[in-house]
């Protein structure tokens, strides 16, 4: 969810109940602009994300909004605080997702091994925000850009065709929200990347990355067109 989560949860998403021999509960299927639960309300489900995206925020005291996320294939959502969801939910395009009640969780009668794998869920999203929160306050705008395009592609280019095609089912308010720029930064920083050519924006919602090796670059502050490391579009995300 976060623009350092890694390709392993990504690449091996499945059920979590798998390895119970419990029934799998049936994946529900939601259209876009769907809200899932809003800030506030009780917990009773968590979600994993079998298809589609979606989109976490909060808003402040005076309006403003903060994307503290976005929901991709493998991810899970919904995590309690104090037995209500912490952030609103929304379905960016058309998703399916598997609900699991916290029942499951709770008391002698929960499954332990759906326990286990929850729990290490949670650990790796406390580490992936720990992350996003780093490259929040020290990246630049390009640096932060640069990594987001390389996430999104490893995370979105296996449902969109080749490798190198980075599919933004967001606005450019929501990128900008979601790493704390303004919408007239990213869509500058974008055109910079393009003239340089090292993205190729097909239209609003596709980008074509042309030059991996030097977004790659960028993502880790180095403003020349190579990098030390040699990228893997399915391998970046980490490193972002």
């Amino acid at each position: 969810m976060y623009v350092t989560i890694s390709s392993e949860q990504a690449n091996n998403a499945r059920p979590l109940r798998s390895a119970s021999k419990q029934p799998t509960p049936i994946a529900k299927a939601f259209k876009a602009g769907a809200n899932l639960y809003f800030e506030g309300d009780r917990v009773e489900r968590i979600y994993q994300v079998c298809s589609g995206v979606l989109r976490l925020t909060r808003l402040l005291e005076d309006g403003r909004r903060q994307v503290i996320a976005f929901g991709f294939p493998g991810d899970i959502v919904g995590f309690p605080c104090d037995g209500r969801y912490h952030t609103d939910c929304d379905v960016l395009t058309e998703a399916r997702l598997q609900a699991y009640h916290l029942s499951a969780l709770e008391g002698e009668s929960g499954n332990p091994e759906l326990h286990k794998e929850l729990l290490q869920a949670a650990l790796r999203e406390i580490s992936a925000m720990q992350d996003h929160f780093m490259m929040l306050g020290r990246k630049s705008a390009i640096e932060k850009v640069a990594s987001f395009l390389c996430v999104l592609t490893e995370r979105m280019s296996r449902d969109t065709g080749p490798r190198n095609q980075a599919f933004l089912p967001m606005s450019r308010s929501d990128i900008a929200d979601f790493l704390g720029l303004t919408t007239e930064t990213v869509s500058r920083t974008l055109s910079q990347l393009r003239k340089r050519g090292i993205i190729a924006i097909n239209n609003i919602h596709t980008i074509m990355v042309l030059q991996p090796q030097a977004l790659f670059g960028l993502s880790q502050g180095h403003e020349g067109m190579d990098c030390p490391t040699k990228p893997d579009l399915h391998g970046l995300a980490r490193a972002c």
